[in-house]
Protein backbone atom coordinates (compact mmCIF):
# COMPACT_ATOMS: atom_id res chain seq x y z
CA UNK A 1 0.00 0.00 0.00
CA UNK A 2 1.21 3.66 -0.99
CA UNK A 3 0.32 7.13 0.41
CA UNK A 4 1.21 9.33 -2.11
CA UNK A 5 3.00 12.83 -0.13
CA UNK A 6 4.42 14.75 -2.87
CA UNK A 7 4.55 14.57 -7.00
CA UNK A 8 6.46 16.35 -8.98
CA UNK A 9 7.77 16.62 -12.62
CA UNK A 10 10.61 14.44 -11.86
CA UNK A 11 10.07 12.13 -9.06
CA UNK A 12 7.27 11.90 -6.42
CA UNK A 13 6.92 10.88 -2.59
CA UNK A 14 5.16 8.18 -0.87
CA UNK A 15 5.11 6.42 2.43
CA UNK A 16 5.02 2.46 1.26
CA UNK A 17 3.72 0.00 4.06
CA UNK A 18 5.77 -3.32 3.29
CA UNK A 19 7.05 -6.54 4.86
CA UNK A 20 10.56 -7.10 5.28
CA UNK A 21 12.61 -10.21 4.47
CA UNK A 22 12.72 -10.95 8.37
CA UNK A 23 8.40 -10.37 8.84
CA UNK A 24 8.65 -7.03 10.03
CA UNK A 25 6.09 -4.85 8.46
CA UNK A 26 7.24 -0.86 8.53
CA UNK A 27 6.27 2.31 6.55
CA UNK A 28 9.09 3.37 4.38
CA UNK A 29 9.35 6.90 2.86
CA UNK A 30 10.45 5.95 -1.23
CA UNK A 31 11.06 8.10 -3.63
CA UNK A 32 10.30 7.07 -7.03
CA UNK A 33 11.90 8.21 -10.23
CA UNK A 34 11.51 6.96 -13.90
CA UNK A 35 15.26 6.30 -14.17
CA UNK A 36 17.95 8.16 -16.64
CA UNK A 37 21.08 7.45 -18.82
CA UNK A 38 24.94 9.38 -18.24
CA UNK A 39 27.21 8.68 -21.10
CA UNK A 40 31.36 8.71 -20.60
CA UNK A 41 31.93 10.09 -24.54
CA UNK A 42 35.69 9.35 -25.21
CA UNK A 43 36.94 10.58 -28.15
CA UNK A 44 39.64 8.95 -30.87
CA UNK A 45 42.22 10.75 -28.00
CA UNK A 46 41.22 9.32 -24.88
CA UNK A 47 39.51 12.62 -23.85
CA UNK A 48 36.10 12.52 -22.14
CA UNK A 49 33.33 15.23 -22.76
CA UNK A 50 32.55 16.36 -18.72
CA UNK A 51 29.92 19.05 -18.39
CA UNK A 52 30.46 21.84 -15.37
CA UNK A 53 26.32 22.42 -14.49
CA UNK A 54 24.70 24.33 -11.76
CA UNK A 55 23.17 22.05 -9.61
CA UNK A 56 21.31 23.85 -6.56
CA UNK A 57 21.45 21.01 -4.32
CA UNK A 58 25.26 20.12 -4.30
CA UNK A 59 25.84 23.69 -3.71
CA UNK A 60 27.11 25.13 -6.66
CA UNK A 61 28.06 24.06 -10.05
CA UNK A 62 29.57 20.24 -10.57
CA UNK A 63 31.46 18.80 -13.06
CA UNK A 64 29.57 15.98 -14.09
CA UNK A 65 29.09 12.98 -17.51
CA UNK A 66 26.02 14.41 -20.16
CA UNK A 67 22.61 12.75 -18.21
CA UNK A 68 19.41 12.97 -17.63
CA UNK A 69 16.03 11.73 -17.15
CA UNK A 70 14.27 8.97 -18.73
CA UNK A 71 10.80 9.51 -20.44
CA UNK A 72 8.35 7.42 -20.75
CA UNK A 73 8.93 3.99 -22.57
CA UNK A 74 12.50 5.74 -23.75
CA UNK A 75 14.79 3.41 -24.20
CA UNK A 76 18.06 4.08 -21.98
CA UNK A 77 20.24 4.25 -25.22
CA UNK A 78 18.33 6.70 -26.92
CA UNK A 79 17.97 8.70 -23.48
CA UNK A 80 21.76 8.46 -23.74
CA UNK A 81 22.02 9.58 -27.38
CA UNK A 82 19.58 12.61 -26.53
CA UNK A 83 21.29 14.13 -23.60
CA UNK A 84 24.79 13.97 -25.15
CA UNK A 85 23.80 16.06 -27.86
CA UNK A 86 21.54 17.91 -26.11
CA UNK A 87 24.43 18.78 -23.61
CA UNK A 88 27.26 18.84 -25.38
CA UNK A 89 26.15 19.10 -29.47
CA UNK A 90 28.35 15.39 -29.79
CA UNK A 91 26.90 12.88 -31.70
CA UNK A 92 28.14 9.62 -31.58
CA UNK A 93 28.08 6.64 -33.87
CA UNK A 94 29.17 3.61 -31.80
CA UNK A 95 27.26 3.38 -28.03
CA UNK A 96 27.89 0.56 -25.26
CA UNK A 97 26.24 0.12 -22.08
CA UNK A 98 28.48 -0.63 -19.12
CA UNK A 99 26.43 -1.02 -16.24
CA UNK A 100 23.37 0.32 -14.31
CA UNK A 101 23.97 1.78 -10.77
CA UNK A 102 21.21 2.56 -7.77
CA UNK A 103 22.21 6.05 -6.71
CA UNK A 104 20.20 6.29 -3.51
CA UNK A 105 18.93 3.13 -2.72
CA UNK A 106 17.69 3.41 0.76
CA UNK A 107 14.62 6.07 -0.07
CA UNK A 108 15.00 6.26 -4.12
CA UNK A 109 14.19 3.97 -6.82
CA UNK A 110 16.04 5.60 -9.37
CA UNK A 111 18.77 3.63 -12.00
CA UNK A 112 21.23 5.32 -14.32
CA UNK A 113 21.76 3.61 -17.35
CA UNK A 114 25.55 4.54 -17.86
CA UNK A 115 27.39 4.41 -21.47
CA UNK A 116 30.23 4.59 -23.28
CA UNK A 117 30.47 6.67 -26.66
CA UNK A 118 32.90 6.19 -29.44
CA UNK A 119 33.01 7.75 -33.03
CA UNK A 120 32.29 10.98 -31.85
CA UNK A 121 31.21 13.96 -33.96
CA UNK A 122 30.81 17.44 -33.19
CA UNK A 123 27.67 19.78 -33.68
CA UNK A 124 25.25 21.83 -31.66
CA UNK A 125 24.26 21.93 -28.24
CA UNK A 126 20.32 22.71 -27.25
CA UNK A 127 20.52 23.32 -23.56
CA UNK A 128 17.56 23.34 -21.79
CA UNK A 129 16.30 25.97 -19.97
CA UNK A 130 16.67 24.77 -16.54
CA UNK A 131 19.98 23.81 -17.54
CA UNK A 132 22.58 26.11 -16.79
CA UNK A 133 25.93 24.47 -18.13
CA UNK A 134 28.77 26.69 -17.38
CA UNK A 135 31.42 24.71 -19.66
CA UNK A 136 31.82 21.60 -21.61
CA UNK A 137 34.98 20.12 -21.39
CA UNK A 138 36.86 17.36 -23.10
CA UNK A 139 39.47 15.99 -20.37
CA UNK A 140 41.83 13.12 -21.05
CA UNK A 141 40.09 10.28 -19.28
CA UNK A 142 43.19 9.92 -16.67
CA UNK A 143 43.07 13.36 -15.94
CA UNK A 144 39.31 13.11 -15.17
CA UNK A 145 39.79 9.85 -13.21
CA UNK A 146 42.72 12.27 -10.88
CA UNK A 147 39.67 14.31 -10.39
CA UNK A 148 37.77 12.16 -8.46
CA UNK A 149 40.98 11.50 -6.22
CA UNK A 150 41.24 15.02 -5.76
CA UNK A 151 37.71 15.96 -4.82
CA UNK A 152 37.13 17.96 -8.22
CA UNK A 153 34.27 15.52 -9.55
CA UNK A 154 32.02 14.30 -6.60
CA UNK A 155 29.29 13.11 -8.81
CA UNK A 156 27.71 9.43 -7.64
CA UNK A 157 27.22 9.11 -11.69
CA UNK A 158 30.38 9.94 -13.25
CA UNK A 159 32.56 8.59 -10.48
CA UNK A 160 31.13 5.32 -11.73
CA UNK A 161 30.49 6.09 -15.67
CA UNK A 162 34.25 6.89 -15.56
CA UNK A 163 35.66 4.28 -13.72
CA UNK A 164 33.53 1.73 -15.86
CA UNK A 165 34.89 2.84 -19.50
CA UNK A 166 38.46 2.99 -18.00
CA UNK A 167 37.60 -0.41 -16.98
CA UNK A 168 36.67 -0.94 -20.31
CA UNK A 169 39.17 0.63 -22.33
CA UNK A 170 42.04 -0.99 -20.59
CA UNK A 171 43.04 2.44 -18.60
CA UNK A 172 44.46 2.11 -15.55
CA UNK A 173 42.95 4.29 -12.90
Amino acid sequence: MRREIWKGRIADLGVERVTLPNGTQVDLEVMRHPGAAGVVAVDDRGRVALIRQYRYAAGGYIWELPAGVLSPNEPPADCARRELREETGIQTGDLTHLGTIVTTPGFCDERIHLFLARDLRDGDHAHEADEVIAEIARIPLTDALAMIRTGEIVDAKTIAGLHLAAAALGVAP
